[in-house]
């Protein structure tokens, strides 16, 4: 019994199965795609720009999607081992991403609506916490984490980006309530996280510029 309760989870299949969720959700988030037309009525260009609603949903939920997507795959390039807990806080970030769609076909329908907004920043921010999860238990145990591949810089800087996405998701979620034209603005454009990018690229850059002169 104790060499069964030992024994690590073949994360390999689990990050097969989270890569096609997420790309069942990108293809979920295309079919809500739609001109509603009449059968019989000619198209014109004025017809195509009709459902912008719908696009600009799409293109938030397709952005937020691959961005979680790429942190994950970036996360399980150093994580090399995985056991049970973690694979439920990574079926609990998967949960939520097959959710968005969802999310995402609510919010194009009742665009500007403090509800679909509230519940499009609520499916954001529990993503973010299971991503910060994850990693949050893989860096604490002693040998899930390939340290040796992983400079301490960019450990620093997971932990800041995770931080950031969960900030992002609660300021949207807080905003939702009273301001949700501005929380629909943070979803759209990640304020702390490009704030922060910005900061970083300009570090590294005075630190290049620093030991150009040294």
């Amino acid at each position: 019994m104790k060499e069964a309760h030992k024994k690590e989870t073949p994360f390999e299949r689990v990050l097969f199965f989270s890569d096609a969720i997420v790309a069942i959700a990108i293809t979920l988030l295309a079919l809500d795609l739609k001109l509603e037309v009449p059968e019989h009525h000619h198209l014109t260009f004025a017809d195509l720009l009709l459902p912008w609603k719908k696009y600009l949903a799409f293109f938030l939920s397709f952005f937020n999607i691959a961005g979680f997507w790429r942190i994950h795959h970036n996360i399980y390039s150093y994580i090399k081992k995985m056991d049970d807990k973690s694979m439920y806080f990574n079926i609990g970030w998967v949960f939520f991403i097959i959710t968005l769609p969802f999310a995402t076909s609510v919010l194009s329908t009742h665009f500007g609506d403090a509800p679909a907004i509230f519940l499009y920043s609520m499916n954001i921010f529990l993503i973010s916490i299971f991503q910060n999860s994850i990693w949050d238990y893989a860096d604490a145990k002693e040998d899930f984490v390939d340290r040796e591949k992983l400079p301490p810089e960019e450990r620093t800087q997971f932990r800041i980006m995770f931080n950031l996405d969960m900030l992002n998701g609660l300021l949207a979620l807080i905003f939702s309530f009273i301001l949700p034209k501005l929380a629909f603005f943070l979803l759209f454009f990640k304020i702390p996280v490009f704030i922060f990018s910005l900061f970083y690229i300009g570090r590294i850059r005075r630190r290049e510029k620093l030991e150009g002169k040294i």
